[in-house]
């Protein structure tokens, strides 16, 4: 029968050690979680002192609900943390745990063990040992791209050190729960939101978000208004922090990819400090999924992805429900299964992406679509990455060099018809209205090649607000100023802004559409700040140019949606983008749909 590691009890209960010490599981039994995990309490033994301040990680949870983990066995404790609550009591959290003897094999109880009390015969504290680490490299641009590693904990954790004032020790990230009070982790930031505002009835406020990583695992962390100011200029992707007294609570799975139960709010005493001796800390750990793969996953699930850019789009901007402009470009991704998806990339993204010379992209919790088949959207919570230092990315590169550039890939966007925005979900306008395309619970989105045969230009150009981020209409109040009710404000200018009614025709059938700025300008070859002065000053240049915009033929990029109003529903089809005919890539697209009819 193996033996018990004598005086580890005591240690542990100190907090001196105990890392591979071998006990005896006396009992273990479930806590109530409330409306977040279970969490399981254990009593352990070394034969001699029995303690029942042991607390199994939510990891391991599985452990006890498989009766992996049962009275009388024996187990070696490969990792914990200590924990000290508030009353002084310590908590010791098992990290990682080994049977080595089931209940079974060892029969019984060992030994005649008492309930251990601080002060039965109180071991020494031991200084603290100062910690030797490898001098820092110097940082290079793709540092940030070092490190990844498929999954975590599969790295020992180094000693925890000090931290910086000796308040407390480091602990891992995985050991974080709402229960303890003194804590420091060490951490590097993997991705940091920009600072988002609002206005309600309750005030105005503004947040940040940031993801951490460490050798244990992962969380998301949150400040709200003071701390936004406090610590969002210290923040800076990709390095690493002490941080200390955040509040943690369950995390709300709905608004995050990240792997923890907890996720944490800065509050008024939380610390953040830097910490230049970084360099084993992980990077960013991502669980890349095939693009294969894709069309097996359920919509909306959040995915890894690591491919080649094969071709990009130009930046194009939508303006969103709340009239706010925003920036948006498409890609396609192409990996070793020679398939394709569609990446769309959003804000700041889409503005400096610059897909010149095919690099490969790497990309940390992405979005899932079913729009035209499957699609992958970028949002503010996903990291993205070029060209990273890691063995996933070298080899794609020399397969591409190689092999996949000759590869046209199959397109997992072209592969399904259903409604969804992918520039591939072609359809003729007759196809649109014979199978129903709006009248579901959601939007549909299809290409088509149209022509415009009628634009109105009554009430074509309005005055909006000249605010950045706002389009609503302003009141003229015939004094030389401008007010906009949406900002509360008097200007004393405007901007120019479209909607324009077109009515788009092909072979089969005609539609009419409604273009928003980017797509009337497109359509009309003019912007709308040069036709507002030109109907205010030449009414007949103006209507040559309507005149002209007729018979011109596009690719159009619509959705459509049934909306009722006054009690008569009609479809309401909007012009999503549109671009001037590539008529070598529409020939091939002919060709192929014609050697599929032969197959037919």
């Amino acid at each position: 029968m193996t033996k018990l590691t004598e005086g580890a009890i005591e240690a542990l209960s100190n907090g001196t050690g105990g890392s591979d010490a071998v006990l005896q599981l006396v009992n273990i039994r479930k806590i109530d979680g409330g409306s977040g995990p279970a969490r399981f309490r254990v009593m352990m033994s070394d034969g001699q002192h029995s303690l029942s301040s042991f607390m199994l990680s939510t990891q391991l949870n599985s452990m006890a609900e498989e009766n992996v983990l049962a009275p009388n066995c024996i187990c070696i404790l490969r990792r914990h943390v200590t924990n000290v609550l508030k009353d002084g009591r310590r908590v010791v959290i098992i990290l990682e745990i080994d049977v080595i003897e089931t209940a079974k094999e060892v029969g019984g109880r060992i030994g005649d063990p008492t309930p251990y009390t601080e002060g039965q015969a109180k071991a020494p504290q031991s200084a603290p040992v100062s910690e030797s680490r490898p001098p820092l490299q110097p940082q290079n641009k793709n540092e940030m791209n070092r490190g990844f590693s498929r999954d975590f904990g599969k790295k020992a954790l180094p000693s925890m050190p000090n931290t910086p004032g000796g308040s407390s020790k480091v602990v891992p990230i995985a050991s974080l729960n709402p229960y303890q009070s003194k804590w420091t982790i060490r951490a590097r930031v993997t991705n940091k939101s920009n600072i988002r505002t609002w206005s309600n009835s309750r005030g105005d406020g503004k947040l940040f978000s940031m993801e951490l990583v460490d050798e244990s695992g992962e969380i998301r962390v949150t400040g709200f208004n003071q701390e936004v100011d406090k610590f969002f200029s210290l923040i800076e992707v990709g390095k690493v922090y002490y941080i200390s007294k955040g509040s943690l609570k369950m995390a709300n799975k709905q608004y995050t990819s990240v792997k923890n139960d907890y996720e944490m709010t800065l509050n008024g005493e939380s610390s953040i400090i830097p910490c230049e001796d970084s360099c084993d800390v992980p990077m960013v750990q991502c669980d890349f999924v095939s693009i294969a793969d894709l069309e097996s996953r359920d919509p909306d699930t959040i995915v890894d992805v690591i491919g080649v850019c094969k071709s990009v789009d130009e930046m194009t901007r939508l303006t969103t429900k709340t009239n706010r402009e925003v920036s948006k470009r498409t890609l396609n991704l192409i990996d070793m299964s020679g398939k394709v998806v569609t990446v769309t990339l959003w804000g700041e993204e889409a503005e400096k992406f610059d897909g010149s010379g095919q690099p490969i992209l790497a990309i940390k919790a992405a979005k899932l679509s079913d729009f035209g088949g499957r699609s992958l959207s970028a949002s503010f919570n996903s990291t993205i990455m070029i060209n990273p230092d890691i063995p996933e990315a070298y080899k794609l590169r020399g397969w591409y060099d190689k092999e996949g550039h000759a590869m046209d890939g199959q397109s997992l966007t072209e592969v399904k018809g259903g409604s969804g925005g992918g520039n591939t979900n072609w359809k003729s306008l007759s196809d649109v209205k014979n199978e129903h395309l709006g009248h579901g619970d959601k939007a549909d989105y299809y290409t088509c090649i149209a022509t415009v045969v009628f634009l109105r230009k009554e009430n074509c150009l309005y005055q909006a607000c000249p605010s950045q981020d706002c389009n609503k209409k302003v009141i003229d109040q015939q004094n030389g100023m401008f007010r906009c009710e949406k900002c509360d404000k008097e200007f004393p200018n405007f901007k120019y802004r479209l909607i324009l009614s077109a009515n788009i025709a092909d072979y089969g059938d005609n539609q009419w559409v409604t273009c928003f700025q980017e797509s009337a300008e497109a359509i009309l070859g003019q912007n709308a700040a040069y036709l507002g002065q030109l109907k205010e000053s030449n009414e007949a240049a103006f209507d040559e140019i309507f005149q002209q915009a007729n018979f011109n033929t596009f690719v159009f990029r619509n959705r459509v949606k049934l909306e009722t109003y006054n009690d008569e529903s009609r479809i309401k089809a909007t012009v999503m983008d549109v671009k001037p005919v590539d008529h070598k890539d529409y020939i091939k697209r002919l060709i192929g749909n014609i050697r599929k009819l032969a197959v037919h």
